[in-house]
C-alpha cells in the first residue's frame, strides 16, 4: 500500500513539473528577426508592428536595418541564404519574388503560405483579399508571399502650372501625346521650368521601364517568361519617346530623388511617381501650390496595363513557433487596420478588401481625394516582373542605355539595338 502511494505520489509531481514546463514554454516570447526594404517604409513598419505587438504580447518585432530598395534587399537575401543567415521574415519587391522563391525553395528556406490559408476558418480569405491579390504572392502555383503593398504609377501635377499652359487640370491627356504637348506648353510658358519628369533612366529598378511598354500595349517578357518581347516596333518607339520627353517636353534630366525635390518646390509641371510617396509629397508641397494626381496614361485603350509595384511578406524559417508567429504577422500586416495604416502614412493601394470599408479607410478616402486615383487604375494591374536569371544587373545595364538615350549621348536607335543585345546576352 505504501508503495502504492509513494508511486503515485511521484506520478503527481513527475505530472506537475512537466505543467509547469509546458507552461513556461507555452509563456516564452518568440522573437522575429524581420528585414524590409527602403528605409523611409519605417514610417508604417514601426506602428504596425507596435500595433501587432499589443495584439500579440508574446510575440516580438526585430527589424534589421532596412535595406536601402528592392534590389538592395534582394542582394543582400541572396547571399543571407548561402551563409544560412536569413531573417524569419522578409518583403521582397513583386519582380523578385520569382527569382528569390526559386533560390530559396532549393534550400528549403522558404515556407508555401498555401497549406496556412487553407488552415483558416471558411470564408476568411474571400472576406479579406480578391483573387488578384492572391495571385501576386504566388509563383507557379505556390503562394511563397501576401501582397502588403501595391502600387500603380500615377502623374502628380502643379495645378497652377497646368492651367497657366491652357491645361485642364479636370481632363488631364490620358496618352503620352496628348503629356509631351502639355509639357511642352508648360517649359515654353514658364521659363526655367521643367514640363515634365518620368525619370525611368536613374530609377531604381525595372517598374517605369516596364510601365511605359506595358501602357503601349507590349510586354517585357515573353508568355514563357524566358525572352524579352520589347525587340520589336514597339520597343524601338519606346526609346524615341523617352528622348522626346526631353527634347520636347522640357524635362531636367536628374536623379529621381533630385527631380521629387524639384517637383515639390514648383520648378516641373507634371511628374511620374510610386502613390506610395503620396503622403510625402501632398505634405512636402504644403500650400506651394495646389496638388494634383490623375491615372497613368495609357495609349492602347484596348490591351494596355500598367505593372502591379509593390511588395509581399515570405516566411523563411522553419521553427515551428516562429514560422506560427510569422503567419500571424503575415495575416496582421495584410489585414485592414495595418493597411489603413499603410495607405494613410504613404498612399499606397490597400491590398485588404474590407480596408476600403467605411470603419477603415471610407472617410479618409472622402477627405483625400488625391489618394483615391490609384484606385481608378486597378482595372489596367499586370504582373511586374522580373528577367530570369539576375534582374538586378540586367536593369542597372539597361538603365545606363536608358539614360545615354534620354541624354542624347546615343540616338533612340542605336540605344534599342544595344538594349537589345545586352539584355539578351544577360539572359542566357
Amino acid at each position: 500500500m505504501k508503495a502504492l502511494w509513494i508511486a503515485a505520489s511521484r506520478f503527481v509531481v513527475a505530472g506537475v513539473f512537466a505543467a509547469l514546463a509546458a507552461g513556461a514554454a507555452w509563456g516564452q516570447k518568440v522573437t522575429l528577426d524581420v528585414l524590409y526594404a527602403q528605409p523611409g517604409f519605417a514610417k508604417y513598419h514601426e506602428p504596425i508592428s507596435q500595433a501587432f505587438m499589443k495584439a500579440h504580447p508574446d510575440i516580438e518585432i526585430k527589424f534589421r536595418a532596412p535595406a536601402k530598395d528592392y534590389d538592395e534587399g534582394h542582394q543582400a537575401m541572396m547571399r543571407a541564404a548561402v551563409t544560412s543567415q536569413l531573417p524569419d521574415v522578409y518583403f521582397p519587391g513583386f519582380h523578385l519574388l520569382a527569382e528569390l522563391s526559386a533560390v530559396l525553395q532549393k534550400r528549403n528556406q522558404i515556407v508555401d503560405m498555401g497549406p496556412l490559408l487553407a488552415a483558416e476558418p471558411a470564408g476568411w480569405k474571400a472576406a479579406n483579399y480578391t483573387d488578384s491579390m492572391i495571385k501576386l504572392g504566388q509563383v507557379h502555383g505556390k503562394q511563397y508571399g501576401m501582397a502588403v503593398n501595391a502600387s500603380l504609377p500615377i502623374m502628380y501635377f502643379n495645378t497652377e502650372l497646368v492651367k497657366k499652359a491652357g491645361g485642364d487640370p479636370a481632363h488631364m491627356p490620358d496618352t503620352w501625346e496628348g503629356i509631351i504637348a502639355l509639357a511642352k506648353k508648360i517649359h515654353e510658358g514658364s521659363p526655367g521650368v521643367a514640363g515634365m519628369a518620368y525619370d525611368v533612366g536613374t530609377w531604381p529598378d525595372t517598374w517605369l521601364f516596364q510601365a511605359i511598354i506595358d501602357q503601349a500595349g507590349g510586354n517585357v517578357l515573353d508568355p514563357s517568361g524566358t525572352k524579352i518581347a520589347f525587340d520589336n516596333a514597339l520597343g524601338k518607339k519606346t526609346m524615341v519617346e523617352l528622348r522626346r520627353f526631353v527634347t520636347e517636353g522640357g524635362m531636367a534630366l536628374l536623379d529621381f530623388e533630385a527631380s521629387r525635390q524639384q517637383f515639390i518646390a514648383g520648378q516641373t509641371g507634371i511628374f511620374f511617381d510610386t502613390p506610395a510617396r503620396m503622403r510625402l509629397i501632398t505634405d512636402a508641397v504644403g500650400s506651394r501650390f495646389t496638388l494634383g494626381t490623375a491615372v497613368f496614361p495609357v495609349d492602347d485603350k484596348a490591351k494596355g496595363g500598367i505593372p502591379t509595384g509593390g511588395c509581399a511578406i515570405i516566411i523563411t524559417t522553419h521553427d515551428p513557433a516562429k514560422e506560427k508567429a510569422a503567419w500571424e504577422y503575415a495575416k496582421f500586416i495584410t489585414g485592414p487596420e495595418a493597411q489603413k495604416i499603410v495607405v494613410e502614412i504613404t498612399g499606397y493601394l490597400p491590398t485588404n478588401k474590407r480596408a476600403t470599408g467605411p470603419e477603415f479607410l471610407g472617410p479618409f478616402y472622402d477627405k483625400n481625394p488625391n489618394f483615391r486615383t490609384v484606385s481608378l487604375e486597378t482595372d489596367r494591374a499586370v504582373p511586374w516582373q522580373g528577367y530570369p536569371g539576375d534582374t538586378v544587373r540586367i536593369w542597372r545595364a539597361q538603365r545606363d542605355i536608358i539614360d545615354a538615350v534620354m541624354r542624347g549621348k546615343i540616338s533612340p536607335d542605336d540605344g534599342f539595338n544595344k538594349l537589345v543585345s545586352e539584355t539578351k546576352a544577360m539572359m542566357k
